[in-house]
């Protein structure tokens, strides 16, 4: 309700003028403070003596300061705004006195007597506003279970200091207040969910760290948002234990990192680690390599070719894909290793000079038995260790005899002649004779090992995976009884045209990788604590089981739609899977089957698309109860027509105060088409968004559907739904799915001939 009809509305205004009283004071003294620390630091660059250790501490701690301040600077300046969202009530069993608890974006705490003005939204008492209900009541905390009564949940909406709403509520929160932010427009939502965080995704955000958790996330029910703020709330938790570059982010494309960039700093985590999987790929092999642009494939799958000879070839293509995702590939790899290992120690004895210090039988059982648990690299080192330790001892016996037959022959002459200058020759030749020996065995034994060494071959995984496609009877062998005879011949025939052509697929990444590991190991350990991954439906599991292997602390959250698996052809097509094969079965599973994106009309809709695949996994989305226009499904004789109709409809919602509006195409082909007919429509030009694009620009926008996962628009036109462009096969299913489940407001989908079968 308006907030000055409240009853209480005298009490709050008077809240909210001490609380931006004192953040104003805050401001003030931290500006005075950071100010300070800027000149420390610069001074402490400007004179810094390396020798100096004390001078190098100081400016650490210096410059450890003068980031807090910044951040602390930056939130009290949001705080000027929205200093808080809720308050709570709570009387803490066997206490005479409710605490009156103040929740937002930052904790505020009044330096000279420490009282707790605002309470950070993510400390343990503050999911009594997320999931507490009026009367008896309890959360964790540090000191244990903390039982009592929550007397009273109020929300507030102040905008620029000014108090305009307000609500005594029971539940997370009040359906007209939910109805506001989801009211908003796009470009606004990814920041401001803190204040209408739901019961279910309060469980994602505050999960155990430390369980492997996977979260089927339904179309707009805030994956994305939620995953950040998980983020956010570990880095608070463990803020003592954990530094935010402990945090990795893994997205599906350096565009989806900067569509979520500007979220990170309002929450406090932009030094949290962001990349793609390619990306870390090759941070962590160590090589160069091309790789060819992932939606290649995709495209051949969403044009379709109408030859038999073509659609055989897509589909041994779909096969050979997801041949090399799977865990079948995984154990044809361990397979090829064991092939490695055979002949990876070369069959000679390890000698000094013609003498045998260790035989070939003895140094294979270290490295195929004794070391068996390491990488084969790091086996050689532990051979190396190995055969020095044993050289030093063979060294030491080798000079020992030397010295001992030079001591018996110098007896032996001084035994058996007089003293003359003959036999003091005699004598002083055996000593340089032995010295001689001597320095030849030492000389020789400082070479042994690392000759010895240099005769085991150490490839690069990349040329270790182009050994095993190129050998066509190794291939066969390892891969007999693990699939179709033809798929093989197509898998490597077709694999060794990529790979000679110098690039690499991302369903070879993942092979290399896990060569990588268990041949060379990894070089450094990685400081990853823990990782998201999202849009994870598209990953393989081999993918994810490769990530776990080798970032062996590490805990994950896996965030993903199965409704929305595009790239299934490579990509998990059950999350049981995952937690079977990754975590062993060890893991947390959670739905978000609420919609909070997209209106009831958009979402019945879209449901009854995804609904054609009789698919039991894939869960449908629940909309909130918010209405809106009805979806309009307008056939038209051409795409003239659509575009021109399409270029109207912008114009108007635009002068209507829609900022973020996208024209949703099925193929990147499709988009270029479009936007030409949109210059001879002479109304404003959408930009495009292509597969190079690295930066996400809003407001008008023609995107493919695959590049539309993962991003939302106040509108969205459908451009073409005709019946040959979207079928009754998964891959089209998924594909319109994804676009009809962009918009948070308004879907118009465009059609000439006949409308597809999935609408009917």
């Amino acid at each position: 309700m308006p907030a000055e009809k409240h009853p209480a509305y005298g009490e709050e205004i008077e809240r909210l003028r001490f609380t931006l009283g004192y953040v104003e004071e805050s401001i003030g003294s931290m500006t005075g403070r950071k100010s300070r620390l800027d000149e420390e630091v610069s001074r402490g660059k400007r004179h810094f003596n390396s020798e100096s250790s004390q001078q190098y501490i100081e400016l650490m701690i210096n410059s450890m300061l003068q980031e807090r301040a910044e951040l602390k600077l930056r939130n009290l300046l949001t705080a000027r705004s929205r200093p808080y969202f809720a308050r709570i009530d709570f009387l803490e069993a066997e206490k005479e006195s409710a605490e009156k608890l103040y929740i937002g974006k930052m904790a505020l705490i009044r330096e000279e007597d420490q009282e707790l003005i605002i309470v950070d939204w993510r400390a343990p008492v503050a999911n009594l506003y997320y999931e507490g209900r009026l009367g008896d009541a309890h959360y964790w905390s540090p000191e244990g279970d903390i039982a009592g009564q929550l007397l009273l949940k109020r929300q507030f909406s102040i905008d620029t200091g000014r108090l305009e709403e307000m609500f005594d509520i029971d539940i997370t929160t009040n359906d007209e207040f939910l109805q506001a932010s989801l009211g908003a427009n796009a470009d606004n939502r990814l920041k401001e969910i803190v204040s209408t965080i739901q019961v279910e995704q309060n469980r994602v955000i505050r999960a155990d760290m430390w369980k492997p958790l996977i979260v089927q996330g339904a179309a707009g029910s805030g994956k994305t948002t939620i995953a950040l703020h998980r983020i956010a709330y570990l880095i608070y938790l463990f803020e003592k234990t954990f530094k935010p570059e402990n945090f990795m982010i893994i997205a599906p494309t350096k565009f989806f990192l900067n569509y979520i960039s500007e979220v990170l700093p309002e929450l406090g985590v932009e030094k949290t680690k962001q990349t793609t999987f390619e990306e870390f790929a090759v941070s962590l092999i160590g090589e160069k390599f091309k790789i060819k642009d992932a939606n290649e494939k995709l495209s051949i799958f969403v044009n379709r070719n109408n030859t038999e000879a073509q659609q055989k070839r897509n589909l041994l293509l779909h096969k050979e894909s997801r041949l090399k995702c799977s865990m079948v590939f995984k154990e044809v790899i361990d397979d090829y290793i064991g092939t490695i290992e055979e002949k990876f120690i070369p069959q000679e004895d390890f000698k000094l000079f013609s003498r045998v210090v260790l035989p070939y039988d003895e140094i294979n059982r270290l490295f195929l038995i004794e070391y068996r648990k390491l990488p084969i690299v790091k086996r050689i080192d532990e051979i190396r260790k190995h055969l020095n330790n044993r050289l030093k001892a063979y060294e030491a016996s080798v000079i020992q005899e030397i010295q001992s037959r030079c001591d018996k022959y110098i007896i032996n002459v001084k035994q058996h002649m007089e003293e003359s200058e003959e036999r003091r020759e005699m004598i002083v030749k055996a000593i340089d004779k032995k010295n001689e020996a001597v320095g030849q065995v030492r000389e020789g034994a400082k070479k042994a090992v690392k000759s010895y060494i240099a005769k085991i071959s150490r490839l690069n995984p990349l040329e270790y995976y182009k050994d095993m496609v190129y050998d066509e009877l190794l291939f066969n062998r390892l891969f007999e009884g693990r699939a179709e005879p033809e798929v093989l011949r197509f898998a490597r025939s077709y694999s060794e045209e990529v790979l000679r052509s110098g690039y690499v697929e991302i369903e070879d990444i993942a092979p290399i990788m896990y060569l990588k590991f268990k041949i060379h190991g990894v070089d450094e350990k990685i400081p990853v604590k823990h990782i998201v991954i999202d849009e994870a439906q598209d990953f393989s599991v081999f993918q994810l089981y490769v990530l776990k292997n080798i970032i062996k602390d590490s805990s994950f959250t896996i965030l993903g739609d199965l409704s929305q698996g595009i790239h299934g052809y490579r990509g998990i097509q059950d999350w049981k899977d995952v937690s079977r094969h990754v975590f062993g079965g060890q893991c947390e599973e959670l739905v978000l089957e609420q919609s909070y994106r997209t209106t009831v009309e958009i979402m019945d809709a879209a449901n009854q698309v995804i609904a054609k695949l009789r698919d039991p996994r894939l869960i449908p989305a629940k909309p909130v109860i918010r209405h809106g226009s009805p979806v309009e499904i307008i056939g038209m004789d051409n795409r003239d027509e659509i575009v021109k109709d399409i270029a109207r409809k912008l114009k108007q919602m635009k002068q209507e105060g829609l900022k973020s509006m996208a024209v949703i195409c099925k193929t990147s082909e499709e988009c270029i088409d479009i936007h030409e007919r949109f210059k001879k429509a002479k109304g404003e030009l959408p930009h495009v968004i292509t597969e190079k694009d690295k930066e996400y620009k809003s407001g008008m926008v023609i995107v493919p559907s695959h590049l539309a996962k993962g991003l939302e628009f106040d509108a969205v036109f459908v451009a073409n739904a005709d019946e040959d462009s979207y079928k009754l096969d998964e891959l089209d299913v998924k594909l319109l799915y994804v676009a009809m489940t962009r918009p948070l407001h308004y879907l118009r989908i465009y059609y000439s001939g006949n409308l597809t079968p999935l609408l009917r």
